[in-house]
């Protein structure tokens, strides 16, 4: 069952011109806060980055608002290994793909050979990815070794000014960050 979105029109508007424009937004997710930006935008990805402190090498997970939206990923993929995937989505589960045709920037991707993606259900990151056409970073909103924000003021103490735009929203039911599935493996890291 689809959640609706609790955004207004405007709301999303703002957050998709912002996206478009190279900006950093904050939004609520299943369990904390996310930093989001345009995956493609190399600037606004190093821009994440060094608001968090996280090494480039880490690399970063994408979240999508339905399969579609990462379909390339998933179709150089061997049956078997779609099917791992698609059983975890749409839901809190991030899931390791290779990236086969390496079609993810290193900038998002990092040292690795595969890609993090996330199929959510969470009606504003639905109604964020849907907005902007395709898939976005999405990455705690903390600096590194600070727990994840799970409150809008946590969210304005960790980075006040330095955000282009702090979506509204509620968090979802989670109490965790998503699990993290290695779908070749069956290995779960988080």
């Amino acid at each position: 069952m689809t959640i609706p979105c609790p955004l207004s029109d405007w709301q999303i508007h703002c957050a998709r011109r912002t996206l478009f424009g190279g900006g950093v937004i904050a939004y609520p997710t299943e369990a904390v806060w996310g930093l989001g930006c345009d995956p493609w935008d190399q600037e606004a990805v190093e821009r994440i980055l060094e608001l968090k402190q996280r090494p480039v090498e880490k690399g970063v997970i994408l979240v999508a608002s339905s399969v579609e939206q990462v379909r390339f990923l998933l179709d150089p993929l061997p049956a078997e290994l779609r099917e791992r995937a698609l059983s975890h989505w749409p839901g809190p589960v991030t899931c390791l793909l290779p990236d086969v045709n390496e079609q993810i920037p290193a900038w998002v991707r990092g040292r690795h050979s595969s890609i993090a993606v996330r199929v959510s259900e969470h009606p504003v990151v639905r109604a964020l990815c849907e907005s902007a056409g395709m898939p976005l970073v999405s990455t705690s909103c903390n600096p590194a070794g600070r727990q994840p924000a799970r409150h809008i003021w946590q969210v304005r103490g960790y980075f006040g000014e330095q955000l282009d735009w702090i979506v509204p929203g509620d968090l979802g039911g989670n109490r965790n960050p998503s699990r993290i599935i290695d779908i070749v493996t069956g290995q779960q890291l988080r």
